[in-house]
């Protein structure tokens, strides 16, 4: 995980949104390749899939704060949604709150363009990913605007109130 959204979380205090958008990131993630190969952790092994950003999750969460991830995905899921879909009992454990929204039920809803973070109703993290899922210039750009946090959070509102929690989603 990027070093900006480990330092912003490290300072939130309320809470921190993260929307993913995207069909597929990074498709030449080690972890990813691993994956397609028929790579699977145990769930009863913490130790193998413990990693350090479940560490960042875990100290944000025991200080309060309130830490969600939505993503919105197309049906039937891509090869790297499925692969994150697999392993989000990661970050459950860790503290998030994941939900997801199958494309199909975000009709009418307006979202914006870029991936990223709202941290604290303050701080915006906007994710820049080519169309092949790699990442772009400037990478991850901070922006602390309040207003643009307020717009970024009131759409991810929206989406979340439709969106399927983790334990219940079952992709098509």
């Amino acid at each position: 995980m990027a070093t900006a959204v480990r330092e912003c979380l490290a300072r939130a205090q309320r809470s921190a949104m993260h929307l993913e958008m995207r069909d597929s990131y990074m498709r030449d993630d080690p972890e990813f390749v691993r994956w397609q190969a028929g790579h699977r952790y145990d769930r009863a092994d913490r130790d193998a899939w413990w990693r350090p950003w479940l560490d960042v999750v875990a100290e944000a969460t025991a200080r309060g704060v309130v830490l969600r991830r939505l993503r919105v995905v197309s049906e039937p899921l891509s090869d790297y949604v499925r692969y994150e879909y697999d392993g989000t009992y990661t970050n459950v454990a860790a503290g998030e709150d994941v939900r997801w929204l199958p494309r199909s039920r975000a009709r009418g809803l307006l979202l914006p363009v870029l991936d990223g973070w709202v941290m604290d109703e303050e701080t915006v993290i906007l994710n820049h990913f080519s169309g092949e899922g790699q990442w772009t210039g400037p990478r991850m750009e901070v922006v602390r605007d309040a207003e643009l946090a307020k717009q970024y959070a009131s759409a991810y509102e929206a989406a979340w109130e439709r969106a399927v929690p983790h334990a219940e989603y079952r992709p098509a």
